[in-house]
């Protein structure tokens, strides 16, 4: 029977055994790079929304606009890292930013809907993976 020894350099050991330590601390930045491209896609198509196609004049107080954000990246209870995009509450006048952003997104009675979120996440997909490849390749090289 023939036989094979497969020895991997002790360099690349070594850094494979770094990496591993450093996981925790690497995951989250390499998502919130990938959260900041699709938070700026969401902030141009909301712009781009807000106030367009009204029969009067826009009353937008540009509280959504500024509401917008980035979650730092946190652990569920299944060990899965998550970072969320989405509006931070509450509003001064009492109303849901949530539930202002649902309006514009998918219309109601008498307003048309304009899609500023759902036209985000298709169109910023490619980017959003290509700028956490980059954020991972470049702390692994710092490793």
């Amino acid at each position: 029977m023939a036989r094979c020894d497969i020895q991997i350099p002790e360099d690349f050991l070594l850094k494979l055994s770094r990496l591993g330590e450093k996981t925790d601390e690497i995951i989250p930045k390499v998502l919130e790079a990938g959260g900041e491209v699709v938070e700026s896609k969401v902030n141009s198509n909301l712009q781009a929304v807000i106030g367009s196609g009204t029969k009067e004049e826009s009353r937008s107080t540009g509280e959504l606009l500024s509401a917008l954000g980035v979650s730092s990246a946190k652990q569920d209870k299944d060990g899965n890292f998550n970072v969320k995009i989405g509006f931070s509450e509450p509003r001064p006048d009492g109303k849901s930013n949530a539930m202002i952003a649902g309006v514009l997104e998918y219309g109601k009675h008498g307003q048309a809907p304009k899609p500023f979120l759902k036209p985000a996440k298709s169109s910023s997909k490619s980017a959003a993976v290509a700028a956490m490849k980059a954020k991972f390749k470049s702390e692994v090289d710092g490793v």
